[in-house]
């Protein structure tokens, strides 16, 4: 074992972030060979390891500290097998091996905390998870996404088209969703974040529609009295699954956790993710809580297209 990772060490520039996490995972992938041979077989759902493709990226509610981030491989339009696993750190940045996996895949984050935009206050994800579909990584890739509750609509949408999460399906709702908000891509465009005094000031025009998309879906949870933003995010997932935002999904109308001490649930208003995004959005950004420096004026076209969209993505 000695000689195998000394051999390893000799080999890879130890200065590189990168190559310090596969030189951690060809280790670990020859302890687990030797400790397989030694046991006589062995087995798991963990399909990962021992190859040298990295998923890197953010998890943004803002920015979501402590969270625990899951890759899972895609197979048949539906999730597979494990890939691989990391933590957030308090920025929500996070980075996995995923082995020599190619195909599509899914990331799952649960749990962690994060500042809401609109109340400026710490909240917990509580039981709330976000996810995000990339169509296809190649073998020993290294893929850079964003998990957020765009992505994460977009991958409750592809879940429900005919044949599910397929490549083809997979893009068409990342791309669908994007244009509904106005990004150009919604796994690598970074949002702004508006809490950070100034950030509009360098923001491209499709990271500051991402990050007060964002700031929107805070500050209508909280004009509707949602004890916890993050609550939304599963609203806004059933109601992005069947390509309309009306409220409702596959003609159920669907009900948003209030959380806080008493419970209890509110039923989800159709205009809830066009002209009521749109108008939260326009109080969010006239308020204190927006630090970016952007006024409406600055995203009018991300409004104009809430405010009259019939909720189809």
């Amino acid at each position: 074992m000695n000689v195998f990772a000394d051999s390893l060490i000799q080999e890879l520039d130890m200065s590189n972030s990168l190559s310090m996490i596969r030189l951690t995972s060809l280790v670990a992938a020859f302890t687990a060979v030797l400790a397989l041979a030694a046991c006589g077989g062995g087995g798991g759902d963990i399909v990962g390891t021992g190859g040298t493709g990295v998923i890197s990226g953010e998890v943004v509610k803002g920015p979501v500290a402590n969270a625990a981030v899951t890759a899972f491989a895609v197979s048949g339009g539906q999730v597979g097998a494990q890939l691989g696993t990391a933590a957030t750190d308090t920025s929500g940045r996070f980075m996995m091996d995923i082995g020599s996996y190619a195909g599509a895949l899914m990331l799952r984050a649960s749990g962690g905390s994060y500042k809401d935009e609109a109340t400026g206050q710490v909240m917990s994800m509580g039981a709330e998870i976000m996810t995000a579909t990339i169509p296809s990584v190649g073998a020993g890739s290294t893929t850079t996404v964003q998990v957020t509750p765009v992505t994460a609509m977009a991958q409750a949408m592809a879940q429900r088209m005919g044949g599910g999460m397929t490549e083809a399906n997979i893009t068409a709702a990342n791309a669908a969703m994007g244009a509904y908000f106005g990004i150009n891509d919604i796994l690598r465009v970074q949002p702004m974040n508006p809490l950070v005094v100034g950030s509009g000031a360098t923001a491209t025009q499709d990271s500051r529609n991402y990050g007060m998309t964002l700031a929107a879906m805070s500050q209508y949870a909280r004009t509707a009295g949602m004890s916890a933003s993050s609550a939304l995010v599963t609203a806004m997932m059933k109601d992005a699954s069947d390509g309309v935002m009306d409220g409702s999904a596959a003609g159920a109308q669907i009900q948003m956790g209030m959380g806080g001490m008493m419970g209890g649930s509110s039923m989800m208003p159709a205009t809830a993710g066009s002209s009521g995004l749109a108008a939260a959005l326009t109080s969010y950004m006239n308020s204190g809580a927006n630090m970016s420096g952007l006024n409406p004026s600055d995203v009018a076209a991300l409004i104009q297209r809430l405010t009259t969209s019939t909720g189809r993505i």
